[in-house]
């Protein structure tokens, strides 16, 4: 073999280690399998078959550039936790607030945005306090802050009318269900202030929006987070997201995809 074969075959072997490193590295980055369930617009929904919405946006920003690679799943809001519990997904985008319950099995991100509890009803009602909604009935995702917020005042208000709770499966969205409003199946909806009029103003639905003057629960109320397994992994995961939350509030992103998705900014408020 000839010195200038050699140092060619030297070359190709060298330029082949080198495309087959990178690949290497590219294919070596840890896969975060977000579960997400596509239907709590403006914080996670489908656009064109495509992930959007704040919560999309924001776990976008937190992994970019890092050497975490992101994949979300559509999964029925009932079978996200189970599904961090079974190990298939390592995070958990879906405007979820803090309750003792998930507290105990789970690991929550530092919040990500702050909204109201909203009441929404029938064109010209107005309820502003879960003591309106006595004996008025609802639809509500087992397991659901929301539906704790409501069986716990049923608890303590055992001297009046009960507030009636239909259980729904994660088939039907908030969409279905304040629609359920406008068809008379129910009377109201507790939910989310930022979706709650997202949706009603989004969908043309002839229904009122009202924040709750209650002061429910803890000081938690109202913050969303992201959620995380309750082991090393996820604690080790929840670190790398606390650590870019906070240069992500700091050098204005989380504002800023609060306003496009919001209309406002839920975000510098928080403490």
């Amino acid at each position: 073999m000839t010195n200038i074969r050699k140092v060619l075959l030297i070359l190709v072997v060298f330029g082949l280690s080198v495309v087959w490193g990178v690949v290497v590295k590219a294919d070596s980055k840890a896969v975060i399998n977000v579960a997400t369930d596509s239907d709590t617009a403006p914080f996670t929904y489908k656009k064109k078959d495509k992930f959007t919405g704040y919560d999309i946006d924001v776990v976008k920003a937190i992994f970019k550039n890092s050497d975490y690679k992101v994949s979300f799943h559509t999964i029925l809001f009932d079978s996200i936790l189970t599904g961090l519990d079974a190990g298939k997904y390592q995070l958990a985008a879906n405007d979820f607030n803090y309750n003792d319950e998930r507290a105990v099995k789970y690991l929550f991100s530092d919040p990500i945005s702050k909204s109201n509890y909203a009441i929404t009803s029938a064109k010209g009602t107005k309820y502003t306090s879960l003591d309106d909604l006595s004996g008025k009935s609802t639809q509500v995702l087992s397991g659901s802050n929301y539906a704790q917020i409501l069986e716990n005042w049923n608890k303590a208000n055992s001297d009046k009318k009960p507030i009636q709770i239909n259980y729904v499966s994660g088939t039907t969205g908030i969409t279905s269900r304040l629609q359920n409003i406008e068809n008379k199946k129910i009377d109201f909806i507790l939910y989310d202030a930022i979706s709650s009029k997202h949706i009603v103003e989004d969908q043309g639905l002839d229904l009122t929006v009202n924040n709750v003057k209650d002061t429910l629960g803890s000081e938690t109320d109202g913050l969303e987070y992201l959620l995380f397994s309750k082991d090393d992994e996820g604690a080790k995961l929840q670190s790398f997201v606390n650590k870019r939350i906070v240069e992500l509030k700091k050098d204005g992103t989380l504002a800023k995809l609060s306003k496009k998705y919001f209309g406002g900014d839920y975000v510098s408020s928080i403490k």
